[in-house]
């Protein structure tokens, strides 16, 4: 089966964005391969506010070339996105794509989406970039909810920039 990955990029006291969404703290290292990090993935899944902020720097499609695009919305319009899928049917639709043939699931940015799919039971892996930075405000890794599962390490590197690298798998 498909696997969801929630990979993002985190301040060390655990914040995804600043307070109005800012991301120019997020250190780009050279030895990171991201033409083969976006090919182990078929499937972006985006929350409302992370699809709009990538609208403004040139769209989701640039980003994520000919995967499949899903925004989890209440309040877009399909007919004014026809590149991407809008629904608000956010267990529904996770536990079909994860049934269905293809490569891995991203689930990109987004505190409050993650929150909701981590309650689902949906998410399989965490993936985080920790980046040797403080922000002491801003949009968290994960907004508040429920207690969350048990994580168990499966991966860590130190990259040269000062970034750790942890991989969790969700222990269900």
């Amino acid at each position: 089966m498909r696997r969801v990955r929630y990979s993002v990029a985190t301040s060390l006291d655990g914040f995804i964005a600043g307070p109005n969404g800012e991301y120019d703290w997020i250190i780009m290292d050279p030895t990171l391969d991201f033409g083969a990090l976006f090919k182990q993935f078929d499937t972006f899944l985006l929350g409302r506010r992370t699809f709009e902020m990538m609208q403004q720097g040139g769209g989701a499609a640039d980003m994520t070339g000919d995967a499949k695009t899903i925004v989890f919305s209440r309040t877009l319009r399909q007919s004014d996105y026809p590149k991407v899928v809008i629904t608000s049917e956010v267990t529904k639709t996770i536990s079909s794509l994860k049934k269905k043939p293809g490569k891995d699931i991203w689930l990109f940015g987004g505190g409050k989406l993650f929150r909701s799919v981590l309650d689902a039971g949906l998410i399989d892996t965490i993936e985080l970039a920790v980046m040797p930075v403080l922000l002491s405000q801003g949009i968290p890794l994960l907004s508040e909810g429920a207690r969350s599962p048990a994580l168990q390490l499966t991966d860590s590197k130190i990259l040269p920039t000062g970034i750790v690298l942890l991989t969790y798998r969700v222990t269900k």
